[in-house]
């Protein structure tokens, strides 16, 4: 299949290149295959002056950088500058006769390019070339460790190719090694948690993290804009609390999206057999309008089972906050279930940062709180990569008003770029630590301070000044007619005073 490779152009599909370039690498190969794959987040041209110069989407190298214009040419340059993207070469090699596949390697078969193409092609396809086994020479790493995540690997003999990637062919997100990450990874939250864990006295640590988890388990609901009883609250907040004590497992998942609903007889719970999307429906007609599909139902054990085998290869092996950004992330983009995803998506980045040993006992990290701060940006970051996928499913509704997808659609969902969550787990961790944690110690400290105030100069019980606190907090640092004619009817003015003043001296001057 000979294709045609674009000389200079002003734009790639709808976007429009800073300056006219040669498309090079995946977006190169997209555009001279038509795969339907989403492009890389940064993608590569070759300019037409000497210079190296990168924008928000596009990376231009200079002339001497041109690829070959060939398959080989630019497959060769995608993995030299741009690392691996599974979903491309899966897109690519479904495409592409084998026999040129077979062509490129036995052209240099002991070429390191030559071999990680080799491999790659038999571990995505799952069907052996017409090449036999090598016989010699050094092992290449299938990713390269210093462009993306990887962890140690074992030998593919028959490549002489070390697969390092964190997943299998079930699924394998990647996550590029970008300054952002970098800069995170040297930061060393962990030893920044530990120092403020040692910082507390006990019981002040143990009633902020009481408070966190309740304010966390409420937040995973308002996210999903439900206002539960405090039952539930109270409940989801003791599962958050076990997070990371039983192994990640389908019968697992099933058993927490049973905790989340509830005794809701309205919901089936355990995995889809049916299709399922985000969005909302036509007012009139009742028709999707949709922001993500769901991975179709027949693919959900393998996209579940492969989910449960990164988590177990990743375990104790790359940072737990890349780990807790795949699984989660993967997870909500998967969709297994009908209702609940979301919760335990949250869920989720609480277990992989206990089983990783990151978080200490009793601290937790108001994950669901954070986000719900930082709402706009979580929903920019999970629409990202729905809104890139959206264009390759094609789907139908359903008599039921829901969607059923019509092609394969697997892939998309097994093999993604999980950079952009990782950035944003991290953000949130960062939050946590230096705005979150402090803020609540600091509220306690505040409040002892004020009860000892208050209870010094009058009479009045644990139970009351609490009441009193949330009194003052919510009328802005006045005592409500409620809570003067009811509650506190029997306060002298002075007193009443006396206690707003105390509030205003401690919390608000």
């Amino acid at each position: 299949m000979t294709k045609k490779f674009s000389e200079y152009v002003n734009s790639f599909q709808e976007l429009s290149l800073p300056e006219k370039g040669i498309l090079a690498g995946y977006v190169a190969l997209i555009n001279a295959f038509n795969l339907k794959a989403p492009s890389p987040q940064i993608k590569m041209a070759i300019g037409t002056k000497h210079k190296i110069f990168k924008t928000n989407d596009w990376h231009f190298l200079t002339p001497r950088h041109k690829p070959e214009a060939s398959l080989k040419g630019h497959l060769e340059f995608a993995l030299k500058y741009e690392g691996v993207n599974l979903c491309i070469m899966k897109k690519l090699f479904e495409t592409v006769d084998k026999k040129e596949i077979e062509s490129i390697i036995k052209e240099s078969p002991f070429g390191s390019y030559s071999r990680r193409i080799w491999f790659f092609y038999e571990w995505l396809m799952q069907i052996p070339l017409n090449i036999p086994d090598l016989k010699r020479g050094n092992y290449v790493y299938a990713i390269d460790p210093s462009q993306q995540v990887a962890i140690e690997g074992v030998n593919s003999t028959r490549h002489k190719v070390k697969n390092n990637l964190i997943g299998t062919v079930e699924f394998c997100p990647l996550i590029y090694r970008s300054k952002n990450i970098e800069s995170y990874l040297n930061s060393d939250f962990k030893e920044s948690v530990l120092q403020f864990y040692l910082s507390l006295p006990q019981d002040l640590l143990n009633r902020a993290t009481a408070s966190l988890l309740l304010k966390d388990s409420r937040a995973s609901f308002f996210i999903e804009k439900e206002e539960p009883s405090f039952y539930r609250i109270d409940n989801w907040k003791n599962v958050i609390k076990e997070a990371g004590k039983n192994n990640l497992s389908k019968e697992e998942l099933i058993r927490l999206q049973k905790i989340v609903l509830g005794n809701n007889r309205f919901i089936k719970t355990g995995f889809r057999k049916e299709g399922g999307f985000i969005g909302e429906h036509d007012i009139e007609t009742r028709m999707p309008l949709v922001e993500h599909i769901s991975a179709k139902s027949e693919d959900l054990e393998t996209l579940i089972s492969g989910l449960i085998k990164y988590n177990e290869r990743g375990k104790h092996q790359i940072d737990p906050i890349l780990l807790a950004a795949v699984i989660s992330f993967g997870f909500v983009n998967i969709h297994p279930f009908s209702d609940g995803n979301g919760r335990i998506h949250r869920y989720l980045i609480h277990h992989v940062l206990t089983e990783n040993n990151f978080t200490f006992p009793g601290l937790i990290f108001p994950i669901s709180s954070t986000m719900l701060n930082h709402i706009s940006r979580y929903h920019d970051v999970l629409k990202s990569y729905s809104a890139s996928i959206l264009p390759f499913i094609e789907w139908e509704p359903t008599e039921d008003y829901s969607v059923k997808v019509l092609n394969e659609t697997v892939d998309y969902y097994r093999y993604f770029d999980a950079t952009p969550y990782a950035i944003f787990l991290f953000e949130c961790i960062k939050y946590s630590i230096e705005e979150e944690l402090p803020k609540e110690t600091q509220l306690l400290v505040k409040f002892d301070k004020f009860k000892t105030k208050v209870q010094s100069q009058i009479e009045i019980p644990d139970k009351k000044i609490t009441l009193l606190f949330s009194f003052l907090s919510s009328n802005g640092g006045k005592i409500s007619k409620r809570g003067t004619h009811k509650e506190f009817n029997k306060l002298t003015k002075e007193e009443i005073s006396f206690i707003e003043n105390s509030y205003k001296d401690t919390f608000i001057i």
